[in-house]
C-alpha cells in the first residue's frame, strides 16, 4: 500500500470508488466539494493504493493548527473502505499514521459518518483506529428512523402526533409538493435561523449549485396553506441507505396546522417507498452551550415522536 495526494485526474475512479464502497456518502465525493466556491478551501485529499487500484481515499485536508482534518466543507469525513478485514483496516492505519508523521502533520481529526450509513457493518477500521492511539475527541447526538416497508410506520409515531397528522388530511387545509421552489424555501430558512442568531451552511446559491452538480442528491418538500409557502423539508440523498433530513423549516405563525408534523409524514412515506434503509433527522446540540456536545433535550424529544432513535457522530483524534 502506499498514500498519494488526490489530483483532479482521480476524481472520476474516486467517486465510483466511493459510490461502491462500504461507508462512502455523497459528502466523500469530488463532485460534491465541487459546489465550494474555489479558495474557500485548501482541500488536500488523500487515497490510499495497491499497485494503482484504490483501497481508500480520505477527503479532508491541512488546518492551521496543523493537523489533517476530515471533514472540511463536508458533514462527513473520514477513511472510505470497501467491507475490509481488520488486518487491512490496521495496515491502513499504520499507512496513514506514517505519512503523517513523514509529512509533519500535529495528528489526524477524522469524523465518520454515524454506521446507519453502512452497507454491512463493519467497526474493524474504528478498532484500529483506537488500537493505534486515535481517542475519541467528540461525540453529536444524531437521530435516525429505521424504516421497515413491512410495518404501518405511522403507528409507530407518538399517539399525538398521529392525531396532528392525521387531523391535518381531516381538515385538508395543507398541500405538500415535490419540487424545486428553493426561492421559496430559503428565506423561511434564514427566519428559522435569525431566531437561534445563526445562518445556514449553505447559501442559496450553493443550493442551486448542488442541484445542478448532482440533481439526485436533494429532494425538496414544500407545505403549503392556502397556496402560500409555509414549512419544509430539504432532503440530502447521502448514499443509497440512508436520507438525511438536512433542513427542516416552518412559518412560526402557522404552526397550529403541524405543517412539520405533516412533512416528516411525507418524508418518512417516501424514504420507505423509495427503498431507504434509515432516515437520519441529524444533530440535535444545543447550538448556544459552551459545551458543543450538549445536548437539546427538546428537540430530542421531538425527534422520538417520529421512533426516531439515537446514533452518534464520532471524531477520532491522534496527536504525534
Amino acid at each position: 500500500m502506499e498514500i498519494i495526494e488526490y489530483t483532479p485526474e482521480w476524481k472520476d475512479k474516486w467517486d465510483s470508488f466511493v459510490d461502491d464502497s462500504n461507508n462512502g456518502t455523497i459528502f466523500h465525493k469530488q463532485i460534491f466539494f465541487d459546489y465550494h466556491t474555489p479558495g474557500k478551501f485548501s482541500f488536500s485529499h488523500l487515497l490510499i493504493t495497491d499497485r494503482g487500484n484504490i483501497k481508500a481515499v480520505l477527503p479532508g485536508g491541512m488546518m492551521p493548527d496543523g493537523f489533517f482534518e476530515s471533514p472540511i466543507g463536508a458533514s462527513y469525513g473520514s477513511l472510505v473502505t470497501g467491507d475490509i478485514r481488520f488486518a487491512e483496516a490496521l495496515d491502513m492505519v499504520d499507512h496513514l499514521i506514517a505519512y503523517g508523521k513523514a509529512k509533519g502533520f500535529k495528528g489526524y481529526l477524522l469524523t465518520a459518518a454515524p454506521d446507519i450509513y453502512e452497507r454491512t457493518r463493519n467497526q474493524s477500521l474504528d478498532f484500529a483506529m483506537l488500537w493505534r492511539g486515535f481517542k475519541y475527541d467528540l461525540h453529536y447526538i444524531s437521530s435516525c428512523i429505521k424504516l421497515d416497508p413491512s410495518e404501518d410506520f405511522l403507528e409507530k409515531f407518538a399517539p399525538t402526533t398521529r392525531r396532528n397528522i392525521r387531523k391535518t388530511f381531516k381538515e385538508n387545509w395543507l398541500e405538500v409538493e415535490v419540487n424545486d421552489r428553493y426561492d421559496q424555501f430559503y428565506p423561511i430558512l434564514l427566519e428559522n435561523k435569525a431566531r437561534h442568531d445563526v445562518k445556514p451552511t449553505h447559501s442559496l446559491d450553493d443550493i442551486y449549485r448542488l442541484a445542478e452538480l448532482m440533481p439526485d442528491m436533494m429532494k425538496l418538500f414544500m407545505v403549503y396553506h392556502e397556496g402560500e409557502p409555509i414549512a419544509g423539508s430539504l432532503m440530502f440523498n447521502a448514499n443509497k441507505y440512508v436520507t438525511l433530513c438536512f433542513y427542516n423549516m416552518l412559518r412560526y405563525e402557522y404552526e397550529y396546522t403541524k405543517p412539520i408534523q405533516r412533512v416528516m409524514y411525507e418524508v418518512v412515506k417516501w424514504a420507505t417507498e423509495s427503498g431507504y434503509k434509515y432516515v437520519d433527522i441529524g444533530v440535535s446540540q444545543d447550538t448556544k452551550a459552551e459545551n458543543p456536545m450538549t445536548p437539546s433535550l427538546n428537540l430530542i424529544d421531538f425527534k422520538e415522536k417520529f421512533d426516531a432513535r439515537t446514533v452518534l457522530r464520532n471524531t477520532l483524534k491522534i496527536e504525534f
